[in-house]
């Protein structure tokens, strides 16, 4: 039981370690992260007595 903690813990770790990886490489493989900027314009109506 204790071997399949710790082969769970690994892949645990060894997934954080790819997810990092691919979040710093990605970009110059061609994968965008950035969301796609949208200039909102939304009327605002002030209550002023």
């Amino acid at each position: 039981m204790g071997r399949l903690i710790k082969f769970l813990i690994f892949l645990l770790v060894i997934g954080f370690i790819g997810l990092v990886g691919y979040a710093y490489i990605g970009p110059f493989f061609g994968a965008d992260f950035a969301p796609a900027q949208v200039e909102m314009r939304q009327p605002v109506t002030l209550g002023t007595e």
